[in-house]
């Protein structure tokens, strides 16, 4: 047998199939009229979901309407305002006071005295006095004349009177030779504070009363070692020589101060209360050129230079008259500034002899010298009697002017001008 005539039991199962398949196609035929066929309906598509609605976007807040302005403050009315004070005047400065050298109070010469019983005990002591000049000349010899009267009248002897020359290491030689005499008082004026300090210490040591011209030992103690010290009212000698100069010029113009270029109290504060003066009671006068002198040889050349850079000068202030005021006046001179006018301190022969001969020198300030040997001469008898004395005592101050020179003279010197200026005033 072979393949060809065996039918496959898969092509059986097929035709048994197809034939149940015609059998059920005709059964279904003969339902038709009682029902409609079943149909297996296809399910409707579900409907498509609509589309969810795109949210709406939140609407945005409207702006906050803007605040309205709240309406300005009317301002407070101000006070009318107070006009503003007119500023205070400034003080006026003061005017120069004389101190001494150590910034003591001035006591005027006036109040040195001495009452009848103390006259009368100096005077039965049988004292002794001693003057010991630091140079000569006609300051000097009036001081020492006021001493030497004063001295007479206390009934106490002068044993010596010696002059130092500006020496100063002459000046230890003459207080050690005048100690050697013992004397009870010395009125002196030292020369240099150092070196007057070690000269007089012998004196000190051995009790003498001493009483000094202007300068005080550096270290002495007043009322200790000395019993005080008598010079010129220095800021009344430099406000005189002020009032001259603006006399002369009438309140107006422009002037040259030459002063001292020392560390020396005197002229200092006569030097200063010239200028001060002058700044404070006479506005129409400017100081336009000042200068220091250290020397008084160059006086001379200090004002020839203040005529060439001022060829508009009215006055010079000089601080004393032997050597500064000469040296202006030779510039003066030989500038031909007949009109210039000079001022200067202390008596002396050539200037009293330009001023009363119509020169440049309008009028010199001086100090009474005599009054100072005197007030000198009784404070040494205050120290014999162990009264306190002033620390600082003063003798005023004149102006001289040609004309009144003699009684200028005799007021400061206690005597006449000198005979060349007696023979020119005629």
């Amino acid at each position: 047998m072979t393949n060809k005539t065996k039918r496959p039991w898969w092509l059986l199962i097929a035709s048994l199939l197809a034939v149940f398949a015609v059998v059920a196609a005709a059964c279904a035929d003969d339902d038709d009229d009682a029902a409609p066929p079943a149909t297996t309906a296809e399910p409707e598509p579900a409907p498509e979901p609509e589309p969810a609605p795109e949210p709406e976007p939140a609407p945005e807040p409207e702006p906050a309407p803007e605040p309205e302005p709240e309406p300005e403050a009317e301002p407070a009315p101000q006070p009318e305002a107070e006009p503003a004070p007119e500023p205070e005047p400034e003080p006026a400065p003061e005017p120069p006071k004389t101190q001494g050298p150590g910034g003591e109070e001035a006591v005027a010469s006036s109040e040195v005295a001495l009452g009848g019983d103390e006259i009368a005990e100096v005077q039965g002591g049988g004292y002794t006095a001693a003057l010991l000049w630091h140079t000569a000349g006609a300051f000097t010899d009036a001081v020492s004349e006021g001493a030497r009267d004063a001295f007479a009248e206390l009934g106490i002897e002068v044993i010596a009177e010696t002059n130092a020359q500006f020496d100063a290491a002459q000046q230890a030689n003459d207080v050690e030779t005048v100690m050697a005499l013992s004397p009870d008082i010395i009125i002196s004026l030292a020369i240099g504070p150092d070196a007057g300090a070690e000269a007089f210490r012998p004196a000190v040591d051995a009790g003498v009363q001493l009483v000094f011209l202007s300068n005080v030992p550096q270290g002495y103690v007043h009322g200790q070692d000395y019993v005080g010290i008598v010079t010129d009212d220095l800021a009344a000698m430099g406000i005189t020589a002020a009032d001259l100069l603006a006399d002369a010029l009438g309140g107006e113009g422009e002037i040259g101060y030459i002063f001292h270029d020392a560390a020396y109290y005197v002229t200092n504060q006569r030097d200063q209360a010239f200028k001060t003066w002058i700044e404070i009671n006479y506005p129409g006068i400017e100081i336009v050129a000042e200068q220091g002198l250290a020397d008084p040889a160059a006086a001379e050349e200090i004002a020839t230079a203040m005529l060439t850079r001022n060829p508009n000068l009215d006055g010079i202030y000089a601080p004393w008259s032997a050597g500064p005021a000469d040296g202006v006046l030779a510039a003066l001179r030989a500038a031909g500034a007949s009109d210039v006018a000079l001022v200067t301190m202390d008596l002396d022969t050539n200037v009293s002899l330009d001023m009363v001969e119509g020169g440049n020198v309008v009028g010199i300030a001086a100090d009474e010298a005599y009054n100072l040997g005197r007030t000198m001469a009784i404070e040494g008898a205050y120290g014999l009697l162990g009264k306190p004395a002033p620390a600082f005592a003063v003798v005023p101050a004149i102006g001289v002017t040609a004309d009144n020179i003699v009684e200028g003279y005799r007021q400061s010197l206690a005597a006449d001008p000198p005979q060349e200026v007696l023979d020119a005033i005629g």
